[in-house]
């Protein structure tokens, strides 16, 4: 079954000439964020993770290059101690400017700076998932929060977290995304996975599989819709955004054959959030959408459920991939992948999925600056 804007039709193929007035207009909008940063580096606070996991070596690999620091301050929430014994594993480093500091308004602009926000005993085991690095993990989160709602650091960027450990030790959020719409007060948030190609938003998270066909209704798809069509103009700069919707059973129900959420449910959403002015086409049948390549003639994809939309996204984009969360006063970014406990210690992780959260946190931070400026000359 093809996709639809209204009765399961295809999205409209603009054609050569606006997808290239298209990207003029982003490069111009680029431009402009770029003129309003007002040559001031941003604060990147970054959270350690599990300790045990290989959140230190992506971060100190990906903070490598002192090239880097012309481009923002790096502020790390964690352990000294830690950071100095992943830092000794690693092969082929050059020696790294540190800091260490009790707070971030004591950052140095050229160097790593460390937040010691854990106790001087910790204590480290790679590739164990234990109550001190599930503790430690919650620590960092905590004080990194702490400093951005203070305004101490301008975007946030979060090591991978063990979430059952955490949840064990008193955590009370089954991830990052729900703490952090709990703590900023906000009505909704959306875990968006990010890439240079790809962009895919989630109706249901971390819910279990069994409960996402009565998670499904009508008012939260196009709630999803709204906050994704918002972010993708103010966030990414995109003017018009195209958002594909997938359906949730095989072959987009068959008709009602194999279930009716797409003609009851996922439809009458799309139509809604058209009539609201929203470039929503859908729903789409999830294998063909990836298999075709479809998703290249949208800027965003809506899927229903988590592995419905990650399982793609980290298949075409895994080493590239940033998990953002649209819809927070403030901009956290963090990598696509987890603790990966199997290769903690050995030099063996990449940290690509780091470097790109940060410089996408950055971009963000600048996007919504200029997005912002221009829309209040407009009023």
């Amino acid at each position: 079954m093809g996709g639809a804007r209204g009765q399961y039709v295809r999205g409209r193929d603009e054609g050569p000439e606006v997808r290239r007035f298209q990207k003029l207009k982003r490069m111009i909008f680029k431009h402009l964020a770029f003129r309003f940063m007002n040559n001031r580096k941003l604060i990147v606070g970054i959270t350690q993770g599990d300790g045990n996991g290989i959140g230190y070596e992506v971060i100190i690999k990906a903070l490598a290059d002192a090239r880097i620091l012309e481009s923002f301050t790096p502020v790390i929430y964690g352990s000294s101690k830690i950071f100095g014994f992943y830092r000794k594993l690693i092969h082929d480093l050059d020696s790294l400017d540190t800091n260490v500091i009790s707070s971030a308004r004591d950052a140095h602009p050229k160097r790593i700076n460390i937040v010691n926000c854990l106790p001087d005993n910790v204590f480290v085991e790679p590739g164990q998932a234990t109550p001190e690095s599930a503790k430690s993990a919650i620590r960092s989160l905590e004080c990194a929060v702490e400093d951005i709602r203070r305004g101490h650091i301008d975007v946030l960027v979060t090591a991978p977290i063990n979430k059952k450990a955490m949840v064990q030790e008193g955590f009370g959020y089954t991830g990052h995304t729900e703490y952090l719409e709990k703590v900023f007060n906000v009505d909704e948030v959306t875990m968006l996975m990010v890439s240079d190609t790809l962009k895919v938003g989630v109706v249901t998270s971390h819910i279990p599989l069994k409960d996402v066909p009565r998670s499904i209704t009508r008012e939260r798809i196009v709630s999803k819709l709204r906050m994704m069509d918002r972010s993708l103009r103010r966030d990414f700069g995109i003017d018009e955004p195209k958002i594909a919707v997938l359906g949730l059973n095989p072959h987009c129900g068959d008709g009602g054959l194999l279930g009716d959420e797409e003609q009851n449910i996922i439809l009458p959403a799309v139509l809604e959030a058209t009539q609201e002015g929203i470039n929503a086409f859908g729903p789409y049948s999830p294998d063909g959408f990836f298999g075709l390549g479809n998703y290249g003639r949208f800027d965003a994809t809506l899927a229903m459920y988590h592995d419905q939309g990650l399982a793609p996204f980290k298949a075409l984009a895994f080493e590239r991939g940033v998990n953002y969360t649209a819809g927070l006063p403030i901009v956290r970014t963090s990598p696509d992948h987890g603790t990966a406990y199997e290769m903690a210690g050995r030099d063996q992780a990449d940290p690509q999925s780091m470097m790109q959260s940060i410089y996408t946190a950055i971009d963000i931070f600048r996007n919504r600056e200029a997005y912002d400026r221009l829309t209040e000359k407009k009023r």
